[in-house]
């Protein structure tokens, strides 16, 4: 989940320098994130059912707003295809049935193209998969045993960090565009600053959470990784908004967007670990993160 999603980590950059008021819309925006920011740690506090059906309704949110987004014939019977996969992507992660999920969520993305029109049929597929990949990572990650909670403790961190230095790199030190045609307010600057910083903050909250011995620089990699994606996550939402002429995945959270807004950086992110995880088999997915 991220502190803020339409391209808070360089916007007001045209000159190279923070505008005049660069700063003014800061305010509402951290008001906004504590209050998800609370939402996200009690559930992970909280864990069990309680976690699962926080995440569910974010993956369901994520799902109905790329189907409105997107537009065509379908949308109500394409909307509730996207809850199906999120439900089925969330009770497979739960059980740790990756093959299980990767099947309902594929033939759940044939169904969407199906009741889409010509047009738009793989942009329906796409958007079931996208959302059905957050409720099953985060999922899978969170009931691995012993370090579950650290790994999305360890992802919030990395995400959060990313977004929000991303923010001030970008405002503050400005420069060249990342890449102004997907998304203008972008840079460099912002871009590498969050990455790295995000990354350390995911170190810290490893280093807090389990001590020196899992806080090492392999670790920091796996965090730089998911760093990274989290921006290419940030990049692709905005792709596909410019892609339909939108400005906000909703209006959701009223004044600051939809729910796509605010974790498009997480779902690349914890899709990232959670692939991470699968593919070093160790003893859990979440200790593939962390245990080298």
């Amino acid at each position: 989940m991220t502190a803020d999603r339409r391209d808070i980590s360089s916007a007001g950059q045209s000159s190279g320098k923070p505008s005049a008021g660069g700063f003014a819309d800061l305010g509402p925006r951290v008001a906004s994130a504590a209050a998800m920011v609370i939402a996200a740690l009690g559930a992970l506090y909280l864990g069990g059912d309680v976690f699962a059906l926080f995440w569910l309704a974010a993956a369901f949110a994520v799902s109905w707003e790329w189907q409105n987004l997107i537009g065509g014939e379908g949308r109500a019977p394409r909307i509730a295809v996207g809850g199906a996969a999120v439900a089925a992507a969330m009770a497979f992660g739960r059980v740790s049935m990756p093959g299980a999920a990767a099947l309902a969520i594929a033939l759940l993305a044939i169904a969407g193209a199906a009741l889409a029109g010509a047009e738009r049929r793989l942009w329906a597929a796409t958007g079931v998969v996208y959302a059905g990949a957050l409720a099953f990572s985060v999922c899978l990650l969170r009931e691995s045993p012993d370090v579950g909670a650290l790994a999305i403790a360890f992802l919030f961190a990395v995400v959060w960090g990313t977004d929000i230095f991303a923010y001030f790199g970008g405002r503050l030190i400005g420069g060249p565009k990342l890449w102004p045609r997907v998304s203008a307010g972008k840079t460099w600057s912002g871009t590498i600053t969050g990455v790295l910083c995000g990354a350390l903050l995911g170190l810290v909250a490893v280093y807090l959470g389990a001590g020196p011995q899992l806080a090492n620089w392999r670790v920091f990699l796996v965090g730089l990784a998911a760093a990274a994606f989290s921006q290419v996550g940030d990049l692709f939402e905005s792709s596909v908004k410019r892609r339909f002429g939108v400005k906000d995945s909703s209006q959701l959270i009223p004044g600051h967007g939809g729910a796509m807004d605010r974790l498009d950086g997480f779902i690349f992110a914890s899709a990232f670990a959670a692939a991470v995880g699968l593919l070093r088999g160790a003893p859990s997915v979440a200790a593939g993160l962390f245990f080298w």
